[in-house]
């Protein structure tokens, strides 16, 4: 099927505000205020509290936004949320209006995390601050007013890439995480699956807006290391880790390698949804006030969240 007739209306509205950047010149500077420009729209859902706080890291103090989106008495399940944006563009805000939503849908309080960015902080600098942030949570989780033993990690494009990377640094240890929320993840540098090609112009996400944001994560080095690809994780790194949910959109460059570490995860005998969304594309799940799908994904994940951290 083609795109929805939502989609499209975005793409339209994209092409006419000049499309997409010239990557031969743009700056991660330029890039990130483009992007920052483009997430300021969205609905943003009263939450009973909101609280900027500060973690520890090994590059300085990393600052998360706690969102508890209830007044119901805790300890809470606690979803620790890592943004999409190529590992070099993206922020609390720029993610401020789907995480309320996914705090609000699923009663989960979220804690979203602001870790440093490429190409001044290149890999593996971002994993580092995520793998602080989920200690950070559970080991707070008195002071936070959650439950440490129902934690997840999620996140979307980048940020599904840190999350399954950080499951599988953290499986066997006190913080590993009980779910994983994966929105259409970045899984293996490479590049090479068939839906990068497919979906490589037109679509909102590009295949050299994915190529450019590898340049700046790993530069020359190598990409297919498992804490920059966790689709090229050996079987038995996967082995145990926990039940996920992994969405994709079907005009998405990134559809077929997320959909592959899906079955990857299957075969080592983790309980995994798969789910595409058609007529899709990349960071639909953030465009829920204009694309329908985007609410019912959203509502995937909390009721995921829900059974699996038993609401």
């Amino acid at each position: 099927m083609p795109v929805t007739t939502e989609v499209q209306a975005i793409l339209n509205m994209l092409e006419a505000v000049g499309g997409p950047l010239d990557l031969a010149t743009v700056t991660p500077e330029e890039m990130r205020a483009a992007y920052d420009q483009m997430s300021a729209f969205g609905t943003r859902l009263e939450m009973a509290s909101v609280r900027d706080l500060a973690v520890p890291g090994p590059g300085g103090d990393i600052p998360v936004r706690v969102y508890v989106p209830t007044a119901e008495p805790g300890p809470r399940p606690v979803l620790v949320y890592f943004h999409g944006g190529g590992w070099v563009i993206g922020s609390l805000e720029s993610h401020d209006a789907p995480v309320r939503a996914l705090a609000a849908a699923s009663g989960v309080t979220v804690v979203s995390v602001d870790y440093r960015l490429a190409p001044e902080h290149p890999f593996p600098a971002p994993i580092d601050d995520c793998l602080a942030a989920v200690r950070w949570v559970a080991d707070n989780a008195a002071d936070l007013d959650v439950d440490p033993a129902r934690l997840a990690v999620g996140g979307d494009s980048a940020g599904g890439n840190l999350s399954a990377v950080v499951a599988q640094q953290l499986r066997g240890t006190d913080a590993a995480p009980a779910f994983q929320l994966l929105v259409y993840p970045v899984t293996d540098g490479e590049m090479a699956h068939p839906s990068m090609a497919e979906n490589a112009e037109g679509y909102f996400l590009t295949a050299p807006t994915m190529a450019w944001f590898w340049d700046h994560y790993t530069g020359a080095g190598d990409r297919t290391d498992p804490l920059a690809s966790p689709l090229h994780a050996p079987d038995d790194a996967l082995a145990g880790l926990a039940p996920s949910l992994v969405i994709t959109a079907e005009f998405d460059p990134l559809r077929d390698e997320g959909e592959a570490y899906a079955a990857r995860l299957e075969a080592a005998g983790v309980p995994v949804t798969a789910t595409r969304y058609d007529g899709m594309i990349h960071g639909f799940c953030s465009m829920g006030d204009m694309v329908p799908e985007g609410k019912a994904a959203i509502d995937e994940a909390a009721q995921a969240l829900r059974a699996a951290l038993a609401v």
